[in-house]
């Protein structure tokens, strides 16, 4: 009879301080993936948590997808079609990168358009409030949405003097 947390399944798990210093993450970071179901772990006989290696896999997926603007809800999302025991191979990569690509593209073309718009406004200087695309008097943004409406979307209005 073998016992499940015997020598050799021990070190083939990671506990939750050692996936944290492995991958440069708080364990508090580490539970919240859990809760939002984008890694998994086994319990001790005592309740600890224990991680497959392979978990640091994951970890390193969530995070750079997070360094590419994407939600934790998108990597999840990923994370769900590629195998969750073994390293995925490259038809599996390849239709999640696909998946990917829009929303990357998107994103690049929406920073672009916020660099420029930066330029032409704070990078002078002046701030002017005959050319600021962040000037807003009276709130008159908030009807377009939440945040830099003027910086995210389009043209700002013509101030009134």
């Amino acid at each position: 009879m073998s016992r499940p947390w015997g020598r050799r399944h021990a070190r083939d798990r990671l506990t939750i301080g050692e996936l944290a210093a492995r991958i440069g993450l708080a364990t508090s970071a580490l539970r919240y993936y859990e809760e939002l179901g984008l890694i998994h772990s086994e319990r001790t006989a005592g309740g600890q948590r224990r991680y497959k290696r392979a978990t640091l896999r994951r970890v390193g997926f969530v995070r750079a997808a997070q360094q590419v603007g994407l939600t934790l809800d998108e990597a999840r999302s990923a994370l769900a079609e590629l195998p969750s025991g073994r390293t995925p191979n490259a038809t599996e990569w390849a239709h999640v990168t696909r998946s990917w690509q829009r929303r990357i593209d998107d994103q690049i073309a929406a920073l672009e358009r916020l660099r420029g718009r930066f330029t032409g406004c704070i990078g002078c200087g002046c701030l002017s409030l005959t050319k600021c695309r962040l000037y807003n008097p009276a709130d008159t943004a908030a009807a377009a949405g939440a945040g830099a409406r003027y910086l995210l979307d389009g043209p700002a209005p013509k101030p009134q003097r």
